[in-house]
């Protein structure tokens, strides 16, 4: 009733309603800059000749969980190397909703991963009995950014955690890198290692709201990797992982299935969410971006397809990094468009939260005990102090600082493909409105509610928020 009374009182032909338009655009100064304020008018007829984007409060989607990104052992180990006046503001630029872009998730991980400057567990070699289980190896830097980022965010901060890879003595290969399996005589031992991991977190006064069960199951990689084909952790979860947690009091904690790429998204939940026994455990899934890095299209509709097949699951965006480290390309202008175009495409087809990768590197793109570096949206010179803010750190930013937890995704429609667009509408009644021009081509464009319309104009490798 609320949407119907907002959206017809839009119709009247005296509405005034204002809208602020913030904007991130290459060639320019404007990283996240109010640019501009403009106001609904009564719309007169649509022509041919005009670029509109069409919003409609009344048809609503999913809610927002929120964005955020990576607390990894790198970003922790570089975040204690800055001086205290540049950790403070990493924190604000992150966490702060005034001074920065409002993140509310966050992700960290399960034993060493490729981000971690050397392998380590939790556990002595061989103890399957979990006795020497200690979170130690978190509680120098890890657990202490957790910490800040947490009450930064006014403890909004939902935290999920994933493992690379079991102890090596757990594996078929004998190694926690390079692929290998989980034995199975080990499977009720590693389901009980996750539940020590929450418990002694929370112990240490960090809340773990979710779980993946294996980081990237089909990847063999030259780090820290475990493969596990789709039975194999339909498997893992229904007879294991599941019980385990629910026994020992952990129903609270959400399990996130397959945290690979779109392409086999299809397929691994057809394999758990179509079998009732495990997919009572499972609260919903996760997914990444790297499935287009051969030079192909992003499967965003495979995404589509399991929101439609399986909408009482939940569906979470949970890596993705956009090309491997260089230090002279900072400025590059495809860092930032890369996550405008996901994150755009992702929600419209049905994702509930989105989670980049490291929040923060060094100078090297690392720290990463295999050499597998890469770009954040901040990096720091430890040498100096100096923080980098890419682009990227903007585009994301268009979207974490004005929808917040709670926002359900509305209609939003571009008239011309040239513009790529999202909106949602905040629980305080806000319309957020997302519009990229990732194209060479400046253009003016119309945003059009019902019978009112405010004209914009889109700069060329451009992105733009509009909040009214």
């Amino acid at each position: 009733m609320v949407l119907l009374t907002l959206f017809l009182l839009a119709q009247r032909p005296d509405a005034q309603r204002r809208a602020i338009v913030y904007t991130t655009a290459e060639s320019t100064s404007f990283r996240l800059t109010p640019t501009d304020t403009v106001t609904f008018r009564a719309m007169e007829a649509t022509s041919e000749g005009k670029v509109y984007v069409f919003i409609d409060p009344r048809k609503a989607f999913q809610s927002m969980i929120g964005i955020g990104g990576a607390l990894t052992d790198a970003a922790a180990e570089t975040f204690a190397k800055l001086p205290a006046a540049r950790q403070d503001d990493v924190i604000a630029a992150y966490y702060s909703t005034d001074r920065g872009i409002g993140y509310t998730l966050g992700r960290t991980n399960i034993n060493s991963c490729d981000f971690s400057s050397d392998m380590y567990t939790y556990v002595t070699e061989g103890d399957s009995a979990l006795s020497s289980f200690s979170i130690a190896p978190d509680l120098r830097y890890k657990i202490p950014l957790i910490k800040r980022a947490m009450a930064a965010s006014g403890n909004t901060l939902k935290l999920f955690a994933s493992p690379w890879s079991p102890p090596a003595f757990m594996k078929d290969n004998n190694d926690m890198l390079h692929g290998g399996h989980l034995r199975p005589e080990y499977a009720n031992s590693w389901a009980r290692y996750y539940t020590k991991f929450i418990e002694q977190y929370r112990r240490a006064g960090v809340p773990v709201w979710g779980i993946t069960i294996q980081n990237e199951p089909m990847a063999t990689q030259t780090w820290e990797s475990c493969i596990y084909q789709a039975a194999d952790e339909r498997d893992f979860l229904k007879n294991h992982l599941g019980p385990v947690m629910w026994r020992q009091g952990l129903r609270d904690v959400h399990i996130m299935v397959w945290d690979h790429n779109r392409d086999l998204i299809i397929q691994r939940a057809l394999a758990i969410f179509d079998d009732s026994a495990a997919a009572r455990y499972a609260w919903g899934i996760a997914f990444h971006w790297y499935e287009d890095w051969s030079g192909g299209t992003q499967m965003y509709g495979n995404v589509a397809q399991v929101s439609r097949l399986w909408p009482n699951k939940h569906i979470l965006f949970t890596e993705g990094t956009p090309a491997n480290f260089d230090s002279t390309a900072y400025g590059r202008w495809s860092l930032g468009e890369a996550y405008g175009r996901s994150m755009i495409n992702d929600f419209n087809s049905g994702a509930e939260g989105w989670t980049d990768w490291n929040i923060l590197l060094d100078e090297r793109g690392g720290p990463n005990h295999v050499g597998n570096f890469c770009f954040a949206p901040i990096h720091a010179d430890t040498r100096t102090g100096e923080l980098i803010y890419t682009n990227s750190y903007y585009y994301i930013g268009h979207f974490s600082k004005f929808i917040r937890p709670g926002a359900k995704r509305i209609l939003a429609a571009p008239s011309r493909s040239m513009l790529l667009t999202t909106a949602f509408r905040n629980p305080n009644g806000s319309v957020v409105v997302v519009v990229m021009n990732p194209t060479d081509k400046r253009g003016a464009y119309n945003v059009v509610v019902g019978s009112v319309s405010a004209e914009l104009n889109a700069r060329p490798h451009s992105i733009q928020t509009v909040v009214f």
